[in-house]
């Protein structure tokens, strides 16, 4: 067994080794602190109006996710009742989990050398950031992932990917062209246009 401790996953030590370095040479920062590094990645998966019909669909769902992170998902609630779809407020219709250090780091080492390459037609992912340096995507089909077995998979969830980072507007340079920088170096497969 690996000592927490000691242990530091393969993109950290790449950040920490070279892509620091890189970063600093490309846009220039006045010290360490200002480069931007990653800060939390957020997962999501809607099971909509499954969830109304069947409560084991979410209960599947919030299963499915703590496999895929690594780490205990929570069932997202619903916020309001809605009598048209049977949904009653505080009712479970989803599944989510936060990542961090560790956690967060191996699991974007699955996304970008695993998951990515196993999706059908797959021709890279869409720069789809927020203004702000956070990064989101979405996929269909959760059983990329090879912490799922197909076999015994009873729904395909759609998942959403939020990478946050904690870049910010540098001289000329937006925040969104900073985390785009230091997603690329983590080898994030952007499509050109």
């Amino acid at each position: 067994m690996l000592d927490a401790q000691t242990y530091t996953p393969r993109l950290k030590a790449q950040f920490r080794d070279t892509i620091k370095a890189k970063l600093k040479e490309e846009f220039g920062y006045a010290n360490d602190m200002s480069i931007p590094r990653l800060d939390k990645i957020v997962l999501n998966i809607g099971c909509g109006a499954e969830a109304v019909r069947d409560s084991k669909k979410a209960k599947s769902a919030v299963e499915d996710l703590t496999k895929i992170a690594g780490q205990q998902a929570v069932g997202t609630k619903a916020k309001h009742s809605h009598a048209p779809f049977r949904l009653r407020e505080g009712m479970v219709i989803g599944a989510k989990v936060t990542l961090r250090d560790v956690r967060m780091y191996e699991f974007l080492d699955r996304l970008i050398t695993i998951a990515m390459p196993r999706i059908r037609d797959f021709r890279g992912v869409k720069p789809s950031f927020d203004g702000r340096g956070n990064f989101a995507m979405g996929l269909k089909e959760h059983i990329v992932f090879p912490e799922i077995d197909f076999d015994k998979v009873d729904e395909v969830w759609g998942m959403d990917i939020i990478i946050a980072t904690t870049a910010q507007e540098y001289g000329e340079h937006s925040a969104d062209a900073q985390a785009r920088a230091l997603l690329a170096h983590f080898n994030m497969p952007f499509t050109k246009a």
